[in-house]
């Protein structure tokens, strides 16, 4: 990570009661949706690697208030809720960025493995205070695969919080899947939040 040259004091939403605010909107999301089921991959793990390479492309996204001080990460892991078939075992993983690795099936097959041993309990979750989370570089992924939302809001550990916050939901019948990010206005306008969903919509239609 590095510091960066920020203006906290001038900043307009610096002393708000909450400067969270969240966008939603949908994209397409066919030809992933056929590439994963023509060859048996997780659509799940893929729309993960996606959003976190839209994440990324966003420098704002990345920034972080430590010490008083704006810094920004080089990149952001992700962290996610992940349930067993049977939705009776629930933990979260952290997974690193699919920049990491060779090609986009390798990270594929990594975060396949690293959910099967954390759900069967040969390997720990993530687990860290919710207070704590600010200071790290992930931003919180979670899906939400039953229903085909419009809208949803965010619990959020305290107004000034700035981890983005992104969900999505279930793809529909025109292969449409809404996507929710909730962000601080301290760092992220809405030019920010648009190029978010440029390149997500780009990352969906690589496949």
């Amino acid at each position: 990570m590095k510091e960066i040259e920020f203006n906290l004091d001038e900043n307009p939403f610096i002393n708000f009661l909450s400067a969270r605010y969240a966008m939603n909107a949908r994209i397409n999301v066919e030809k992933l949706w056929n590439w994963c089921h023509e060859n048996d991959k997780s659509f799940f793990v893929m729309s993960l690697g996606c959003l976190m390479n839209s994440v990324n492309s966003v420098p704002e996204l990345k920034r972080r208030i430590i010490d008083g001080k704006v810094i920004e990460h080089d990149s952001l892991d992700g962290v996610s809720p992940i349930m067993d078939e049977g939705n009776k075992i629930y933990r979260e993983m952290r997974v690193k960025t699919p920049q990491e690795f060779t090609d986009i099936l390798e990270w594929h097959d990594y975060v396949k493995n690293l959910s099967g041993k954390i759900l069967s309990g040969k390997e720990e979750g993530f687990t860290i205070e919710m207070e704590r989370r600010d200071f790290e570089n992930i931003a919180n992924f979670s899906c939400i695969p039953w229903v085909d939302f419009d809208m949803i809001t965010n619990c959020a550990v305290n107004g000034q919080a700035i981890q983005p916050l992104i969900t999505w939901g279930k793809v529909n019948e025109k292969y449409e899947m809404s996507i929710s990010i909730t962000v601080s206005h301290i760092f992220v306008n809405g030019r920010e939040l648009g190029y978010f969903y440029e390149n997500a919509q780009k990352e969906f239609n690589k496949f």
